[in-house]
């Protein structure tokens, strides 16, 4: 396959959490989510998006707009997107504001994914509301209405507004002539409920969660109903990946992200992503063997024609035609600390 060549089916896209490493400062990480954004650019891959993560040692994700505007500068066709920008955490004029800039500073490339989730613990969540209550009730209740905003707000023509029992025109940028595809993002079937009721594209958090991927696909594409924007569901599946020459290579490369999901499980303290030779002298608990290798088993790890077919089973399995890679292959001791070798590997080995 010829660099920058469409992929066959399944079309292949990137997830980045912009991990950040022990011999690594958050300069070096976003670098090195730049220079992989570019191999995903070079290599054909759909989409590139972002998540948004806070007061996490070990993700750098924090701000997914200003990612999203380093990423696009830096590649030239690959659509860059949110996966996602967590609502609760902002105004939603805001969002759509810096969304709406995006879009026109990146025509036909952005993507502006939706979450409902904080993304954070509590006292952060506090801090991102100005120190306002972090209501997670009232976050649900009102997460339809802050969507319905967004979507308002980042039409072209604007939107109307009362205050003060007058009207008034309310535009998240002056002139726009397009808008980004907005996205609902999940990880239990409320998303699924609601993006079927928006008639709104939906994403189900399968790398993350590992179960109830099929039940939630399934309620939206069964209860979906068209809207002017999209006229059938639109969806795709979300995976962890670690690919190396061999798969005993891709089992070291998985281990440190594996240990880093086993303790924000096991409510253990979290830290920098571990280097793969520090990473295999971590001792594991026999209570936690269970747990990691139901992780292990979930996430494509291995050779490259493994990794191909369990990804082209998994597109099948879910009757999806584009699976989102969440390249998790760590780092061994020595690298220039500005790259992620393993990550780039794992592209490249899944198309090459």
């Amino acid at each position: 396959m010829e660099r920058g060549s469409p992929l066959v089916t399944p079309a292949l896209s990137v997830l980045d959490l912009v991990p950040v490493r022990t011999d690594q400062s958050s300069a070096d990480a976003i670098a090195a989510s730049v220079s992989l954004a570019k191999v995903a650019d070079e290599l054909g891959y759909t989409r590139y998006w972002v998540a948004e993560h806070h007061n996490m040692p070990a993700v750098a994700a924090t701000n997914p707009p200003v990612l999203i505007s380093l990423l696009a500068g830096a590649t030239e066709r690959i659509r860059v997107g949110s996966g996602g920008v967590m609502l609760p955490n902002h105004a939603p004029l805001v969002v759509a504001e810096q969304f709406a800039i995006l879009e026109a500073a990146f025509p036909g490339r952005i993507d502006l994914g939706i979450g409902r989730a904080p993304g954070t613990d509590q006292v952060t969540a506090w801090a991102l509301r100005h120190g306002g209550p972090a209501d997670a009730e009232e976050t649900v209740n009102r997460f339809p209405e802050y969507v319905d905003n967004v979507l308002a707000m980042m039409d072209t023509g604007g939107v109307s507004v009362s205050v003060g029992g007058r009207r008034h025109a309310l535009h998240a940028t002056p002139a726009a002539t397009g808008v980004p595809t907005i996205w609902l993002l999940g990880s239990s079937d409320y998303s699924a409920r609601l993006a079927a009721e928006k008639g709104m594209p939906y994403v189900f958090a399968h790398h993350f969660s590992g179960s109830g991927t099929r039940e939630a696909i399934e309620l939206y594409r069964s209860t979906f109903r068209p809207s002017p924007e999209l006229s059938e569901p639109r969806t795709f599946l979300t995976v962890n990946a670690a690919v190396a020459e061999d798969a005993d290579e891709a089992d070291r490369l998985a281990l440190p992200q594996l240990l880093t999901m086993l303790a924000l499980r096991t409510g253990q303290p979290l830290a920098a992503q571990r280097l793969v030779e520090d990473a295999e002298r971590v001792p594991v608990a026999e209570a936690h063997h269970g747990l990691l290798q139901a992780m292990r088993d979930r996430w494509v790890i291995g050779d490259p024609a493994y990794a191909r077919k369990r990804i082209a089973d998994l597109a099948a399995e879910f009757d999806v035609d584009e699976v989102m890679v969440n390249p998790v292959a760590g780092a061994h001791a020595g690298v220039d600390p500005r790259t992620a070798p393993g990550r780039e590997q794992t592209l490249r080995l899944l198309v090459d």
